[in-house]
């Protein structure tokens, strides 16, 4: 190998050119920050004022409040709550010994009286009596009549027949009771009057429901179902102890087995005519404080801030004055990840 020498200034700076050069390579790019998958939803349009939404409990529309009319000892009681009853079947009686005995001193003493008044008319016949006494025994006759019709009618109603085919809601008695007169014993819900479901809403209220209103009813025993309804009654006055107006509305005949004390929303819908707002899903809505919010519109595969204002909130969207158009496209899950300019991957 032939001999270098260090001294010579040509060799000298070819090596450091070499080394130069070797050293200056190219720097490397710092990666650009990944899109962050979200999912879009399109901005809708509704009416500018919300909906009512209130909790309702269902009934049955005619709820037959069954009693003795007079009082004694309960015999028997042959139906308990839940069971199906037929119209005229009978449900309670009570113990016939003490109006029996009524009624048998009632027909006594009707049968004494009109004795009396065929013998007070053989009398007067005859000219033995005067007419005064012949009426005073007619009257007396009259009365005694009376009083048998009575307690047979008593009697009559010592036993609670069906008044119709319906369902036992309540029962409040058991046997070898004393019931009162006109206690109330059983409690039966017609079934040929279909059902209602029953709320109460706030005097601000009030004065947007109308009869004939169509409402919406999603129940807890079938939450994917909506039922239709129909105001049927407005209470003309607050009920003193909670300040509510108690409102009926009657339920569209179903294929489901309806029940007294089902529980759901009732939902009345504003009309749609008149102003409009903008709708989003809740998930869209960001850093809320008083009315003012924002949102992130989808821009291509780029994420913008659009700073909206919060007119009102239902159950599953926002309704918002400006900000956003119907049409756009907002960030409906993923929003709290994203920046302003950022890159986003809108998942199908």
């Amino acid at each position: 190998m032939p001999y270098v020498s260090a001294k010579n200034p040509a060799v000298l700076l070819a090596l450091s050119v070499l080394l130069l050069g070797a050293g200056c390579g190219k720097p490397e790019q710092p990666a650009a920050p990944a899109a962050v998958p979200v999912r879009t939803t399109v901005v809708t349009e509704g009416p500018a004022t919300p909906p009512l939404e209130y909790t309702g409990v269902v009934a049955a529309r005619d709820e037959l409040r069954l009693s003795f009319k007079v009082g004694g000892v309960v015999q028997r009681v042959t139906v308990r709550e839940g069971d199906h009853v037929r119209k005229g079947q009978v449900l309670a009686q009570l113990d016939p010994t003490e109006i029996g005995a009524q009624v048998d001193q009632a027909a006594q003493l009707a049968s004494k009286a009109e004795r009396d008044r065929q013998r007070g008319e053989a009398l007067y016949a005859d000219q033995v009596i005067p007419l005064e006494q012949l009426q005073n025994l007619r009257t007396q006759a009259e009365v005694a009549a009376s009083q048998l019709r009575a307690a047979r009618f008593n009697r009559q109603y010592a036993v609670i027949w069906a008044p119709a085919d319906g369902v036992v809601l309540r029962r409040t008695v058991e046997e070898r009771e004393l019931a009162a007169p006109g206690q109330v014993m059983l409690v039966v819900g017609r079934a040929d009057s279909g059902f209602v479901v029953r709320f109460a809403v706030a005097d601000r209220d009030v004065v947007r429901l109308q009869r004939g209103a169509t409402l919406q009813v999603r129940l807890d025993a079938w939450p994917d179902q909506m039922f239709a309804a129909e105001v049927r009654q407005i209470a003309g006055a607050a009920d003193l102890a909670s300040g509510l107006f108690e409102i009926e509305a009657t339920l569209a005949p179903t294929s489901q087995p309806l029940a007294t004390g089902l529980v759901g929303r009732v939902r009345l819908s504003p009309p749609d005519s008149g102003p409009r707002l903008a709708y989003v899903p809740i998930g869209a809505v960001l850093e809320g404080h008083d009315d003012q919010a924002r949102v992130f519109v989808a821009d291509g595969d780029i994420a913008r801030r659009r700073d909206v204002q919060v007119a009102f909130i239902t159950a599953d969207s926002v309704a918002l004055r400006g900000g956003v158009k119907p049409g756009e496209k907002v960030i409906a899950v993923g929003a709290p990840y994203v920046e302003d300019g950022g890159r986003i991957a809108i998942a199908p």
